[in-house]
Order: C-alpha cells, then sequence, then structure tokens
C-alpha cells in the first residue's frame, strides 16, 4: 500500500478487470482493489448456497437442487460474440489462455407471439417462417447487399453513402415492412431501442456484418461464444494477467475511500488507515457515487429449470430478444439460458434469465412476457438495480468511472465503454486488429 501506482483499479467487475488487464499489458503500474472478499463485484458468480443466501436470506437450498459447487450462476449474465471486440480485447492482452469457451447454440427473436431463429443469411431468410414468400426475396436482397459491402470498395455501395444515408433510407429502398425490419433491427444489429432508423446506415450494416461473420466462425447455431464455467472465470483470467504483468490484487479492503489534492484532482486511495498513492483512478459508481447519476433501473428474473426453454430446438445456451415493439414497449426484453453443458449447473440442470430495463415501478410484471415462454420453473427469484452513469469530465478529476451494465445479453455495449475509457485514461485508440484465430482454443 505505501507505494505509488500510475493507476488505481477499485473494483473487480468485468470492465475493472479488463481495463487493470489492458493498462498492465501497456507497461503501467497497477494497483486493483476491491472491498468484497471474492472477485467480480456487480457482475459475479454465485454458487448456489450463496444464490439462496441472496434472495432467499438463508444458507439451505433444497437438496434435489444438486451440489451448490456445481452452480456458477452470473449475475450480469452477457453472450461473447465470437468475432467481437470483447475477442479482440482477450486476444490482444492473451488472457485467452486462462479461458476455455464453447459455442453458444441458438439465437431466436420473438415476433407475434412466437419464438423463431434469427435468420442471418441470404439463403436462412429464404427458409424463415418469419416472413412471407415475397418478403423472403427482398429480404435476400437486403442480405446480399450487406453480404458484400465493403466500406473500402465502392462498387459495392450501390451509389449510397452510407455515413449520410439513414438506416431507415436504406431499407426503405428494399421495400422491406416493419415486422421485417423489427428483427434485423434488434436481433442481427443489436439496437436495444429504434433510434437507429434515422442514424447513419453504416453502423446497423457493420452489426450486421458482425453477426454474420461471427455465425459462420464456429459453424454453431448463434454468434456467441460463452465461457465454461462463466462469466467468474473473466475477472479471475485478468487477475492472473496481471500478476504477470507485476499488477497488484488485493481483495477484502474495506472503505477504499478515494483522496483528492487540493485542486480535486485524485492523489491516492485510504484503506484501513494506508494509502496507496496514484496519479489515477479507475472504478466501478459504487466507489464514487457522488460522481455519478442514477440514469434507469434493470429488472431481472433468475430461474433454474430442468429442461431447455421450449421452441428453441432443445438449445442448452441460448439467446432470444423480444424486441420492444412486439409487446407495445420502449426498450427490449433479452431472454438467457445456459447449463450444465457450459458448466454453470448440474447436469440436467439450466439456468435462465430475464431482463429488461425498468419501465414502471412494478418490474416484475415487465418480466412476465419472457418468464411466459421459460415453461415451467424448479425456482424463481427477482432483482432490479439502479443503472448509473460519470456525471464529471475525467479530466477534472483524474477518476475513469464506468458505467452500470445494462439488460443486453451480449457484450457489445459494455466493450464501447471499456474502449472509450481506455482512450480517455491513455490518450490511445486500442488496436483491435489481432489474429482471431489465436481464440481457437475457444471451440472446445
Amino acid at each position: 500500500m505505501d507505494e505509488e501506482y500510475d493507476v488505481i483499479v477499485l473494483g473487480t467487475g468485468l470492465k475493472e478487470c479488463i481495463l487493470s488487464g489492458l493498462l498492465s499489458v501497456d507497461g503501467l503500474k497497477v494497483l486493483h482493489m476491491d472491498r468484497n472478499d471474492y472477485y467480480g463485484g456487480e457482475s459475479t458468480s454465485l454458487n448456489l448456497v450463496q444464490l439462496w443466501k441472496r434472495f432467499r436470506g438463508s444458507d439451505k437450498p433444497p437438496a434435489q437442487l444438486g451440489s451448490s459447487r456445481d452452480y456458477n450462476v452470473d449475475m450480469i449474465p452477457k453472450f461473447i460474440m465470437a468475432n467481437g471486440a470483447l475477442v479482440r480485447v482477450l486476444i490482444h492482452t492473451d488472457v485467452t489462455k486462462y479461458l476455455y469457451f464453447k459455442a453458444v447454440d441458438g439465437s431466436f427473436v420473438y415476433n407475434k407471439g412466437k419464438v423463431h431463429k434469427v435468420p442471418a443469411t441470404d439463403m436462412e431468410a429464404l427458409k424463415s417462417p418469419l416472413m412471407g414468400i415475397f418478403e423472403k426475396r427482398r429480404a435476400r436482397k437486403f442480405f446480399i447487399y450487406v453480404q458484400d459491402y465493403k466500406e473500402s470498395d465502392p462498387k459495392t455501395h450501390e451509389g449510397m453513402d452510407l455515413t449520410r444515408v439513414t438506416a431507415r433510407e436504406l431499407i426503405a429502398k428494399y421495400g422491406l415492412d416493419d415486422n421485417t425490419v423489427d428483427f434485423i433491427g434488434h436481433a442481427l444489429a443489436l439496437h436495444r431501442d429504434d433510434r437507429y432508423l434515422d442514424k447513419p446506415a453504416l453502423d446497423t450494416v457493420k452489426r450486421m456484418k458482425l453477426y454474420a461473420e461471427s455465425l459462420a466462425r464456429f459453424q454453431g447455431g448463434s454468434p456467441y461464444i460463452y465461457p465454461l464455467y462463466g462469466l467468474g472465470e473473466l475477472p479471475r483470467a485478468f487477475a492472473r494477467l496481471s500478476a504477470v504483468y507485476g499488477g497488484t490484487y488485493m481483495l477484502n479492503k474495506p472503505e477504499c475511500k478515494v483522496d483528492f489534492d487540493e485542486e480535486g484532482k485524485v492523489c491516492g486511495v485510504t484503506s484501513e488507515g494506508e494509502t496507496a498513492k496514484c496519479k489515477k483512478v479507475v472504478c466501478d459508481p459504487s466507489y464514487l457515487n457522488n460522481k455519478v447519476r442514477k440514469v434507469g433501473k434493470v429488472a431481472r428474473a433468475v430461474a433454474i429449470m430442468s429442461h431447455p426453454i421450449p421452441n428453441t430446438n432443445d438449445s442448452h445456451s441460448v439467446q432470444i430478444i423480444l424486441p420492444q415493439k412486439q409487446l407495445g414497449r420502449k426498450s427490449d426484453l433479452y431472454l438467457f439460458c445456459c447449463s450444465y453443458t457450459h458448466n454453470v449447473a448440474p447436469k440436467g440442470k439450466f439456468i435462465a434469465f430475464v431482463s429488461t430495463e425498468a419501465e414502471t415501478d412494478n418490474p416484475e410484471s415487465e418480466l412476465k412476457p419472457g418468464i411466459d415462454l421459460l415453461g415451467q420453473v424448479d425456482e424463481i427469484f427477482f432483482e432490479a438495480y439502479d443503472r448509473f452513469e460519470p456525471v464529471i469530465e475525467p479530466s477534472l478529476d483524474n477518476c475513469f468511472i464506468s458505467t452500470s451494465y445494462d439488460a443486453t445479453t451480449h457484450f457489445e455495449s459494455t466493450v464501447d465503454d471499456v474502449l472509450n475509457m481506455y482512450t480517455l485514461i491513455t490518450g490511445k485508440v486500442l488496436d483491435l486488429n489481432v489474429d482471431l484465430s489465436a481464440a481457437s482454443a475457444a471451440e472446445e
């Protein structure tokens, strides 16, 4: 504690661990502290006894649910896009050598009361029951345009500048109906609401391409991968990585009070009467709650089941997105399910999560359309938590605060926050041009 560090990171949540890994690899001297005696902060992974304590207030879960330590229940469940930015960050830091990934079986979308596989290519569009015969042809043409589109090759642009043309205008050119636009925007491009329609179409096209390329990567039924034993493995892997680069991790440090000099800039962190000096602090909102504001609330249900989610082709791991329009809401509803095949539950058991941005004072009822898709559940738990974001420009106090995790069941928004923070802290843009095959251990 009595040394000086370039950066002190507070909290071992996913975002903080990734940043501490990136900064350590860059050669900065990093101290990483957490007031809890476990890794992961908000994004920790619980065994059955811990889950029971948190939601039921006792430490005696029913015996028929199986052994407590066979459970690894992620509190912030998110799948990883196989070719997405998180995989690139993991490869960039070489933390992949501590992790084993496995492909996720299915990616589905809710439409008119039914669950359908998300069509991601022109061939899948032709087979999908989501569209009638004429709409299929139009969708196929649009998918071919997206597949062939290359930003650097104007011949593939068909005379449109996608930095100017909006997503709405591009879609109109292909005559796609609202129903098709709904699943393309929310289940393929993974937009969280419909504001994207009036923004430049390039972002949506890039997102669709990322989905299709990720899907092709592991020949599975989805573009997603997920670590064996769950996301709790990520903070641990980054802690090992940090140690290799001379970083220091300290758990179970009470208080972690951030100290400021007379100019209001951070100068150190004090815990149990000892102060470690530093130039910058990186933390989650709970460590500097006077420098953040509430921006929303996430509602979520966690269910333990003895079967896969119905109508998902018996997928043992699956994401289902329920676009807001289908439910008459402002925000999408997300279903996430994984099971013993990813070693997060005992054999024959499945863990399902339903999450959304809460829009009313009765979040449980908002989750009902998702819970109704689960079928019979053995146990179900409900929880809601507030989302915060920083309000102060980091250059003023040298405090870099992450935003709270949103309701999405994929990592895209989380990584965006990490990469933005990395640039604010270091003044550089992280180079994500890596050899994606380096994560090939991912297949098994």
